[in-house]
């Protein structure tokens, strides 16, 4: 990875080592300084300050997001998106830089907040990318449009750039790019044609009933007992109802009720947060909890349960013949054996939108950042969403901007 002179990105790519601990600075900052979904304002004017000091030029959509547009004459036009968004959780991985911040949820309380996704790696990245293509325009011709997107943990934010007229204010692209951090070794990438990600949808679902004094179950209608009726018959969508080769999870994450222990409560509430892999099993399963939170409800003599959409992910589907090409720069860069295949996953992504809200392929893929030795002897680091997650802050910087780049030479490169 380093020689005398620099760092090697791509095989021919080169910076100096000045530019890598720049950009592990700029890292370090945003792994310190989170925010939550739809919150993040000082991350965006810390990305719209980056870019200007680069000559870019960019805006805002989608409330918190950024857009920047660089241009370098004649040539392709593509998206490259990195999500900014951190998560609630208290930070335990005793890092230098770990973060102490916290945010607002959606209730009005007060949480933790850390990147423990690792969307600061993406944005990183993604500046040290455009910083290295600024400078360096003899590599690609073309338009590169930098999409920093927020609210990619709620499903909030591809949708909502999408809405605020992204593609009506940015050059439209041939296709969009995209790139997620995992737990693999510094060097190994994921990728591969079709579906790259599951399906997700989150409900809360109230369960309405009759309060009693729990003397007198008999003037009660009991909303605890009728959604745990619930909660256990949900488990049998995907034991019974769907073929044993369709991967999905049906999960039941909240269950609250009452305020003591002697009163039968009015309401229930619980959440559900489901994944499917494709539109015909998403169908299916949301109409059966349907049909059951119904029929648990009569059979309760409960009324009719309250369905509330939290949030909807869209599919992650990598256009097989664009993944292709990105496959092919990738084996060309960073050899064959760098290459991971792997069966879907069960996470989610909202990337998607962008590329499907204008009929565009898109291409996602992921990148390692860790130790090759914390994989030994069958171990692994702590994954996403882990208060443990820690990628190696070298790591990221020269892996995510290594496959970001040659990830994007392969439509932009000139050669």
């Amino acid at each position: 990875m380093t020689t005398t002179t620099g760092v090697r990105l791509t095989p021919a790519v080169e910076v100096p080592e000045a530019f890598v601990e720049d950009y592990v600075g700029v890292y370090k900052h945003l792994h310190a300084h989170p925010e939550l979904s739809a919150q993040e304002h000082r991350t965006a004017e810390y990305i719209e300050s980056h870019l200007a000091g680069l000559g870019i030029d960019s805006f805002r959509c989608g409330g918190t997001g950024v857009v920047g547009i660089l241009r370098n004459g004649d040539g392709p036009v593509i998206g490259f998106r990195a999500d900014t968004d951190g998560l609630p959780i208290a930070e335990r991985t005793g890092l230098d830089y770990a973060s102490e911040a916290t945010g607002t949820l959606p209730d009005g309380s007060t949480a933790p907040v850390m990147h423990g996704c690792g969307h600061d790696t993406h944005i990183a990245a993604a500046l040290a990318l455009a910083s290295l293509l600024k400078e360096r325009s003899e590599l690609w011709g073309g338009t590169l449009v930098l999409i920093f997107q927020p609210g990619e943990e709620t499903a909030y934010g591809a949708r909502a750039m999408v809405d605020d007229g992204l593609w009506d204010r940015a050059p439209k692209p041939e296709v969009v790019l995209a790139q997620h951090v995992m737990p693999m070794s510094h060097g190994k990438l994921l990728i591969r044609g079709g579906h790259m990600a599951s399906l997700a949808d989150s409900w809360k679902i109230t369960v309405h009933g009759e309060q009693a004094h729990g003397s007198q179950p008999e003037k009660s209608i009991d909303p605890i007992v009728a959604a745990s009726a619930m909660v256990l018959r949900l488990q049998t969508i995907v034991s019974r109802e769907l073929p044993p080769s369709t991967p999905a999870v049906v999960t039941v994450g909240t269950f609250h009720a009452g305020l003591k222990e002697n009163i039968i409560p009015d309401s229930a509430e619980f959440s559900v947060n489901v994944r499917t892999p494709d539109e015909d099993t998403r169908t299916k399963v949301l109409a059966a909890i349907r049909r059951i939170v119904s029929a648990e409800a009569a059979a309760s003599a409960a009324p009719e349960p309250t369905i509330v959409e939290l949030n909807s992910f869209p599919r992650c589907y990598n256009d097989p013949a664009s993944a292709d090409r990105v496959i092919d720069a990738f084996a060309a860069d960073f050899g064959t054996d760098a290459l991971i295949d792997a069966p879907l996953g069960m996470g989610s992504e909202d990337a998607g939108w962008l590329s499907d809200a204008i009929g565009v392929p898109g291409v996602f893929w992921a990148f390692g950042a860790f130790d090759p030795e914390l994989f030994e002897d069958g171990a692994a680091p702590a994954g996403n969403h882990s208060p443990h997650f820690a990628p190696d802050a070298r790591a990221a910087v020269v892996g995510g901007t290594g496959a970001a780049l040659s990830g994007v030479l392969a439509y932009l490169g000139r050669n």
